[in-house]
């Protein structure tokens, strides 16, 4: 009987692997679409997206770029502890509240861009500026939570789960941050 026990968590714990994977690439390819899109129009309307990404803020951008990357890296801990739960509490909670952070400098980079979003010229890139970076918002806003309920109960295979899905979104971020910012 334990044979069979051991077999069935084995092929559990493996569709569980394949779903993650499936998670995380089919969430890498929605974004490259998105930040496709975010290019193809940069290229057919330069002018337009010259003028309103002056009134992005790269320096709030830099700044969530640094909370990511600490959210991230407290997240790899947690996966690194992930083998005694208890001990992954700590770096779980500093991840999801770093992501929060990350959520509170975003609101207040929306609250100066807003009000440049009535002209046509800008329309288009902040049309598509807040598409994805809205949907990347969301998704930090729903991953921290799901980290605190983590830490509340920490279980080996949702530590496993949930830092490589936060990595995913860290990733994301890394990416969009010099084509929407910098480029």
């Amino acid at each position: 009987m334990s044979l069979i026990d051991d077999t069935l968590r084995e092929a559990e714990k493996e569709e569980g692997e394949l779903l993650l994977w499936i998670l995380v690439w089919s969430e890498l390819a929605i974004f490259g679409a998105l930040l496709t899109g975010f290019m193809v129009m940069s290229l057919l309307r330069p002018e337009a997206f010259a003028a309103a990404r002056q009134h992005l803020s790269s320096g709030f951008a830099a700044l969530n770029t640094v909370i990511l990357l600490s959210s991230g890296w407290q997240a790899a801990l947690a996966a690194r502890r992930r083998t005694t739960p208890l001990l992954a509490r700590r770096p779980l909670i500093c991840a999801a509240l770093l992501g929060v952070a990350f959520v509170g400098v975003k609101i207040v980079e929306y609250s100066g861009e807003i009000g440049f979003t009535g002209t046509e010229v800008a329309l288009a890139l902040f049309e598509l500026y807040f598409l994805i970076t809205g949907f990347h918002l969301l998704h930090v806003l729903f991953g921290a939570f799901i980290l605190l309920l983590i830490a509340w109960r920490p279980s080996q295979d949702n530590i496993h789960l949930m830092t490589t899905l936060w990595h995913a979104i860290d990733l994301i971020w890394l990416v969009m941050f010099p084509i929407i910012y910098l480029a």
